[in-house]
């Protein structure tokens, strides 16, 4: 008996080796709290298909977790060449609501934006640790060019709300560059200064109205403000200990819209109420922090802007998802990490943890 325990002892050890076990504890709890929201939400049918999602993304995590991160790093640029041509090829052969956003490969739609969310922190990580920092004005226009192809082509798909996650992902990778606040300032001010153009010229009347409802969602209760009307009741409703696990009227008198996507937190909120959501934003915080302490562990600036990024980009989701589903900000169309039922963005999330965890098992001695 000793014997077997002491060789399933090493043969674990010898696949999980590469494993960081607080960081993957939270991602699983994670899943596991968005397969119960899902089975409240949309039956047993979507459990199984999400949870073959999460075995997809866990296990190539684990194999990327086990390549070396400067093999990783040597790779960069040819992986965000390879990610560009599922984003092309979307105009081509996509499909969508709205636009052309999905490619239909049978047995799944993939979503290549999602992989630019992963893809462009990366190549950006790597121009970066190629010069010196603070990023001087030469460095910054080219890391915004790399930033600024994909997010132009996402926009155009089109997809507002991906496209400020995936420009959101590469500006953090900046930040944590030294890029000083006042470059965000000026940024910020150019957005502003063209927003009117947008209003007129870019965007579509689906996603005015989304910004009008943002506004006034009870001028048009019935019809464009319907979404964030019945999310804020279902949140409201769930109080301190929420109504209890398939029990929240509004999630299944299908009140709540697109609520195993883009509300499916608002589902939560309802049926786990304020001690759910505390659970769950906790559980965030600790993913966001496990990924700035492996930042500050890690002794090449390439792993250093990855993993700093990846956690800062986790938060800019949770953040963008909470504020619209609550009516603090406008519906945009973002999942809510892990929870939401979605397989290329559980997988493509996953695989940025893989690249988290690749970094603190195999730091560089020689990091040049």
């Amino acid at each position: 008996m000793r014997a077997v325990l002491r060789w399933l002892g090493d043969l674990a050890h010898r696949f999980g080796r590469t494993l960081d076990l607080p960081l993957l504890g939270a991602l699983l709890a994670l899943m596991v709290i968005g397969l119960l929201v899902l089975h409240s939400a949309g039956g047993m049918g979507l459990v199984k298909a999400q949870g073959a999602r999460c075995v997809v993304g866990l296990a190539a995590l684990w194999a990327i977790s086990r390549i070396p991160i400067l093999r990783i790093r040597e790779l960069t640029p040819l992986i965000y060449a390879l990610s560009m041509l599922p984003l092309l090829a979307v105009f081509v052969i996509g499909t969508g609501k709205y636009g052309r956003q999905w490619i239909n490969l049978g047995l799944f739609y993939l979503q290549p934006a999602e992989l630019l969310k992963v893809c462009l922190p990366m190549m950006v990580a790597w121009y970066l640790n190629r010069m010196p920092l603070p990023p001087r004005v030469p460095v910054v226009l080219v890391a915004a060019a790399i930033i600024g192809l994909p997010t132009g082509l996402v926009m155009l798909q089109p997809d507002f709300g991906t496209a400020v996650l995936i420009a959101a992902s590469g500006v953090f990778v900046l930040l944590l560059a030294g890029l000083p606040w006042w470059w965000v300032g000026v940024g910020l001010g150019g957005a502003a200064a063209a927003a009117p153009v947008a209003w007129f010229w870019f965007l579509r009347p689906y996603q005015k109205d989304r910004i009008l409802m943002f506004l006034d969602p009870e001028s048009d209760a019935l019809g464009a403000g319907w979404n964030i009307i019945q999310s804020k009741i279902a949140i409201g409703s769930g109080g301190w200990t929420g109504q209890g696990w398939g029990q929240g009227s509004q999630a299944h008198l299908n009140f709540i819209p697109e609520q195993t996507t883009d509300f499916a937190f608002s589902v939560l909120s309802e049926e786990f109420g304020w001690l759910g959501v505390a659970t769950v934003l906790a559980l965030y915080l600790f993913v966001v922090g496990r990924c700035l302490w492996i930042a500050l562990e890690c002794k090449d600036g390439y792993s250093r802007l990855l993993c700093g990024a990846t956690g800062l980009a986790l938060f800019v989701y949770v953040l963008v998802n909470g504020g619209m589903i609550s009516g603090l900000l406008p519906v945009v169309g973002v999942p809510m990490p892990l929870i939401s039922y979605g397989g290329t963005s559980a997988v493509s999330l996953l695989v940025s943890f893989g690249l988290v965890m690749a970094a603190q098992a195999h730091r560089p001695v020689n990091y040049s």
